[in-house]
C-alpha cells in the first residue's frame, strides 16, 4: 500500500521463517503417516482417536482421517461405553466440529461428521415413554438449530449451512412449525435479496404446505410475487431472483399470471434495458404463451419478440450465444 512503509526483513529473519514453515510440514507429514499406520493395523484404541484429533486440527478436509475416526468410535470406543458416556463422547466430538467450523465454514466433512453424531446419539435413561427417554435427542436437535443458525448469521448465504439446516429440520423429534421457518427465509431474503439458498429453502417450505393444504396456494403465491417483484427491482442483475420467479410461475398455464408477470418485466426493462436477465425472461414466458395458449395469443407478434430479444441477448452475453441459437431454433422458420 502506498504511504505504509514496509520494514525490510534481514536474511536471517526470512531463513528462520522457511525453516520454521518446513518444520512445521515435517510434522504434519510424520503425523500423517502415523495416524494412517494406525489406521492400516486397525488400531481403535483411544490413543488413536486421539491422533486423529490432533491432525484434523490441522487438516479438516482429510476426509479419510473422518472415516478413520468414526471407526475407531464405532468399533473401539462405544463397545466398551455405556449410554452415557457415549453421549458424552458425541458431545465432545461437536464441540470439536464447533470449533473446526468457525475457522472452516464451507468444509462438507465437518458437517458430514455432526450429522453422523447426531444419528449415533443413544436414547436417553430410562424405558420408552418416559419423558427423559428421547431428552437427548431433543437437547441434541435444539443445540444444532442454535448452531446452524450461529454459523448463518456469519454467512448467511453459506449453502453447506442451509442443507444442514433442512436436515436438522426433517430430522428434529418435535417437528418445527414451518411458517416459523417461513418467516426465517423471509429475514434472510430482505437481508440480502441475493441469498439464493434462502430463496430454495422458501420454496421447498412453501411446495411441502401447498401439497399438504395447509397453506393457501393462491393467496400465498400472490404473496410472493410481491416480494420477488421487489428483489428482481432491487438487484436485477443477480440471478437469484429470476430463478425463485420462474419457480413461482411454473409451466405457465395460468395466462393471467403470464401476462401480468411479463408487464412487471416490461417494467423493469425499461429502466434497465440491458439487463440480460429481463430479456432472457421474456423470452422465457413468451415461449409459454405460445406453447400453452396459442389460441388465445398473437403467435407471430410474441415470436418477433422473442427473435428481436435473442439477437441483444448474443451482443450483451456472448458467452452463451449458441444456447441463444437454439432457442430461436425452436422458433421455427
Amino acid at each position: 500500500m502506498h504511504g505504509v512503509r514496509r520494514d525490510k526483513q534481514s536474511k536471517e529473519a526470512i531463513e528462520a521463517r522457511k525453516q520454521k514453515e518446513q518444520s512445521k510440514i515435517r510434522e504434519y507429514l510424520a503425523l500423517t503417516d502415523h495416524v494412517l499406520t494406525r489406521k492400516k493395523n486397525k488400531d481403535y484404541t483411544r490413543e488413536a482417536l486421539e491422533t486423529t484429533t490432533q491432525l484434523l486440527q490441522l487438516n479438516p478436509e482429510f476426509y479419510t482421517i473422518w472415516n478413520y475416526r468414526r471407526l475407531i468410535l464405532l468399533n473401539g470406543i462405544f463397545p466398551k461405553s455405556s449410554p452415557t458416556e457415549i453421549n458424552d463422547q458425541l458431545s465432545d466430538d461437536l464441540s470439536m466440529t464447533t470449533v473446526a467450523l468457525r475457522a472452516h465454514p464451507k468444509v462438507y466433512w465437518i458437517w458430514n461428521h455432526r450429522r453422523w453424531c447426531l444419528e449415533n446419539v443413544p436414547t436417553g435413561p430410562g424405558s420408552e415413554g418416559d419423558p427423559d427417554y428421547l431428552g437427548w435427542r431433543q437437547d441434541y436437535w435444539k443445540k444444532e438449530m442454535f448452531v446452524v443458525e450461529k454459523m448463518l448469521d456469519v454467512d448467511a448465504r453459506n449453502f453447506l449451512a442451509w442443507s444442514y439446516r433442512r436436515y436438522v429440520l426433517a430430522s428434529m423429534p418435535v417437528p418445527r412449525n414451518p411458517k416459523t421457518e417461513l418467516a426465517y427465509t423471509k429475514r434472510k431474503i430482505e437481508a440480502n435479496f441475493s441469498n439464493f439458498s434462502a430463496w430454495h429453502q422458501r420454496s421447498k417450505i412453501l411446495a411441502s404446505l401447498w401439497a399438504k393444504g395447509e397453506l393457501d396456494e393462491y393467496q400465498s403465491k400472490e404473496s410472493e410475487f410481491e416480494l420477488i417483484k421487489n428483489a428482481m427491482f432491487t438487484v436485477p442483475e443477480d440471478q437469484s431472483a429470476w430463478i425463485y420467479h420462474r419457480w413461482l410461475v411454473g409451466a405457465g398455464r395460468d395466462k393471467g399470471i403470464l401476462e401480468r408477470e411479463i408487464d412487471v418485466i416490461k417494467m423493469l426493462l425499461d429502466e434497465q434495458p440491458d439487463s440480460k436477465w429481463c430479456m432472457e425472461s421474456m423470452v422465457h414466458y413468451n415461449l409459454l404463451l405460445i406453447k400453452n395458449h396459442s389460441s388465445n395469443v398473437d403467435v407471430p407478434k410474441l415470436t418477433q419478440e422473442c427473435r428481436s430479444f435473442l439477437k441483444e441477448l448474443r451482443i450483451v452475453d456472448t458467452a452463451r450465444t449458441r444456447r441463444y441459437d437454439e432457442i430461436e431454433e425452436e422458433l421455427g422458420a
